[in-house]
């Protein structure tokens, strides 16, 4: 086989045990025995198909310098971005692959870091400075039929760099992180969904007190239809030729600035998202519950029985997965929450009551401060004090975030967006998309008209 049928091979393993992965982690458990085989199986392959490559290099490097003509009298420059043997002429592909296990080596198509690969791509969109071969290793069809398809972004990002802007974007601080996530192949998800409560009386799986003997009395499902669509975020990112020229600073710059925009719109869309070309937020989700605030309290303030009554609509069963999404102009009121003190005849009492927020870092010992022992997480995702939104309380495993599988996020470059500033344009494209599980908020059991959800919210206090 030819080497590019046999990198072709690679992708095909590779996504082979992506797939493994991703269905795992989907699932939220760990692989089961059969898999772990299966995906032992799929890395020996990649590694015996790697070393057939780094065979196949080896023999057409040798082949090329046994080829070769008498040099020249006087050498060419060498190419900006490849190595060379100190008499100007560019080493062979195989004496260019840093000497790592053929493994890694070949996963990334040669190159150490995301830097060094944008540097190369920038090098191939110059006139007259040539296309390092790595590079056409990951090349890709183009959507133009033009010569230069590679610099129209025909270069596919390697699986590692991907992998490394993914794992960015879904770190601690993204809400994405402890959503309910799906990875998917296609453009939608469909899944039946049934939202009726335990208590629910009527319609849905039903369970009946039956006596001695008695036939047993019949219930079906009552289902309803959740499709989610896949949404598309760009992040646009100018690189300076300054910067391009230092392939290490570039490789931070790229892996932080790019995926940190990217997590904050992801944030953004999760929380406050229309649900129109991009996800449906909470605060727009029909099973929002909307906590009124207390008679007579100011504008822009927030006081301990909001706190009490939000955690009180919190559908009870979410309670211990519940985490509290604030703005950080609502810190300094956390600080002076407490409950007074009552004695049994309900008259105030100095000295009684306690502190309602717990500071992190101080008794609780935890990252976050918490709120009836679960985490106060800020974000400026949330709205600014006195707004709805500013303050969220939600079980974010009841919100359905769809990934895209495969290449993602996709990267895309061109030469030609800033062409006038000397900039080069990285695009960084994700598919996500997402939607509370949840349709509707539910009744209590007694029918008394307090509606319970997963996500709750303080109302407007103008």
């Amino acid at each position: 086989m030819k080497i590019e049928e046999l990198q072709e091979k690679l992708h095909s393993i590779n996504e082979s045990a992506e797939a493994l992965r991703a269905k795992a982690t989907s699932e939220k458990r760990d692989l089961t025995v059969e898999e772990e085989r299966d995906l032992t199986s799929c890395l020996d392959e990649y590694d015996r198909v790697s070393e057939r490559i780094a065979q196949l290099a080896r023999l057409e490097a040798q082949t090329e310098k046994l080829n070769k003509p008498v040099g020249r009298k006087t050498q060419p420059e060498p190419l900006a971005d490849l190595p060379h043997d100190g008499h100007g002429a560019a080493k062979p592909a195989a004496e260019r692959l840093p000497a790592r296990p053929i493994g890694v080596r070949e996963r990334n198509g040669g190159f150490d870091s995301l830097g060094q690969y944008a540097l190369a791509v920038a090098n191939a969109c110059s006139k007259g400075a040539g296309t390092d071969p790595r590079l056409e290793r990951l090349a890709t069809a183009s959507t133009y039929g033009t010569e230069g398809s590679g610099s129209d972004g025909g270069f596919a990002v390697p699986p590692d760099f991907r992998t490394a802007i993914m794992d960015k974007v879904l770190g601690e601080e993204s809400l994405i992180s402890r959503c309910d996530q799906v990875t998917v192949t296609g453009n939608t998800f469909s899944c039946p969904t049934d939202e009726t409560s335990p208590w629910a009386a009527s319609g849905g799986i039903q369970a009946y007190w039956d006596g001695e003997g008695a036939a047993a009395t019949q219930s079906k499902p009552a289902l309803s239809q959740t499709t989610v669509k896949l949404n598309k975020i760009r992040a646009l990112v100018p690189m300076s030729e300054e910067l391009l020229e230092d392939a290490s600073a570039m490789d931070a710059y790229l892996r932080r600035k790019a995926p940190e925009k990217i997590a904050f719109k992801v944030n953004l869309a999760i929380l406050q998202g229309t649900g129109v070309g991009q996800p449906l937020g909470i605060l727009n989700s029909p099973c929002l519950v909307s906590v009124a605030k207390e008679s007579g309290q100011q504008a822009d303030t927030l006081v301990a029985n909001n706190v009490i009554k939000m955690y009180s609509r919190m559908y009870a069963p979410s309670r211990p997965r519940g985490v509290w999404l604030i703005n950080q102009d609502i810190e300094p009121q956390l600080y002076k929450l407490s409950i007074p003190g009552t004695d049994n005849t309900g008259n105030l009492v100095s000295g009684w009551g306690g502190m309602v927020y717990m500071p992190a870092g101080g008794v609780s010992g935890a990252p976050f401060g918490t709120l009836f022992g679960r985490p106060v997480i800020p974000t400026q995702a949330c709205e600014t004090l006195g707004d709805q939104g500013d303050i969220i309380f939600a079980d974010m495993s009841q919100y359905l975030a769809l990934l895209k599988g495969g290449q993602n996020p996709r990267v895309e470059v061109s030469m030609h967006l800033w062409f006038d500033q000397d900039l080069m344009a990285f695009k960084f494209v994700l598919r996500v998309g997402g939607q509370p599980w949840w349709n509707s908020a539910i009744s209590g059991r007694d029918g008394t008209p307090t509606t319970y959800s997963p996500f709750v919210t303080l109302a407007e206090r103008a």
